[in-house]
């Protein structure tokens, strides 16, 4: 298996969890990404460049709606085996400034706002951005842990 490959996977089942999560407090959660909004764009905005090409790659994976207020959020999930992300992983111009970043890794799953990285903050394995603690998704922190122990559980495999 490339190494493209093994990651693709480890990212989709990163989301996979994360979707599972927002359904399981009830949430809308639609797939917006480009890999399931346009099929097969993947490997042809490999190949290319240009201001549409980069706003189609940084699609965030969901638009999630809160059952309670029923806004909306942007919603990209990143799995980092090493639990680090910052800025310097958002390559160029990012279009989407309300997007909450939720990155799993063996140990957590924590989140930061866009906004957030932008002022500076990242997310390493000794911050505490911890999901649990984020107040404004209103997300139960019993199904986090629940959560967070199966993502523990298949990522310590791989």
């Amino acid at each position: 298996m490339t190494p493209f490959s093994q990651n693709s996977i480890k990212g989709r089942v990163a989301e996979t969890i994360i979707q599972e999560l927002f359904l399981a407090h009830d949430f809308n959660v639609f797939h917006y990404g480009m890999e399931r909004s346009i099929p097969g764009i993947a490997q042809l905005t490999r190949k290319t460049n240009g201001p549409v090409n980069h706003r189609i790659r940084t699609m965030p994976d969901f638009v999630v709606q809160d059952p309670r207020n029923h806004r909306l959020h942007f919603v990209e999930v990143k799995y980092r085996a090493n639990g680090q992300f910052s800025m310097d992983d958002i390559k160029g111009d990012y279009p989407w400034p309300h997007a909450y970043f939720i990155v799993v890794s063996k140990e957590h799953i924590k989140c930061l706002t866009y906004k957030q990285l932008a002022a500076g903050k990242a997310i390493t394995p000794e911050c505490n951005n911890l999901l649990i603690v984020r107040k404004d998704l209103g997300l139960d922190r019993t199904l986090i842990v629940d959560y967070g122990r199966m993502a523990k559980n298949f990522f310590a495999g791989v």
